[in-house]
């Protein structure tokens, strides 16, 4: 499955029922708190399992980096971006970053 396909597949199951801007309101604040979700259970591994993991917790640790894939991909799309894109678009980023030797460091614009 491309990036792309699964947008379209992610798409039909949001449930768009506001204004443009609330929307997009919805969407960011899902993607930040279904990441706190994946760091929640994380700390928990780290904290009370001593790092040491169950194929129940990377399950868990799997429907929640799902859900902050679809997130993603549902607000890129009411931005009018196709999931590709936002990975191309990143990978590039990286990739200079790397080339000039800033892979590592501060500041969005490095």
């Amino acid at each position: 499955m491309t990036f792309d396909e699964y947008q379209k597949q992610a798409l039909t199951t949001a449930h768009n029922t506001h204004e443009p801007l609330m929307e997009k309101t919805i969407w960011a604040m899902g993607v930040a708190g279904e990441a706190g979700e994946v760091v929640e259970k994380w700390k928990k591994i780290v904290a009370y399992k001593e790092g040491k993991t169950t194929q129940e917790d990377l399950d868990e640790l799997a429907k929640e980096l799902g859900d902050v894939v679809w997130y993603i991909a549902v607000m890129a799309h009411s931005l009018g971006y196709s999931f590709d894109e936002i990975m191309r678009r990143n990978v590039e980023k990286l990739k200079s970053r790397k080339a000039r030797g800033v892979i590592t460091g501060q500041g969005d614009n490095r």
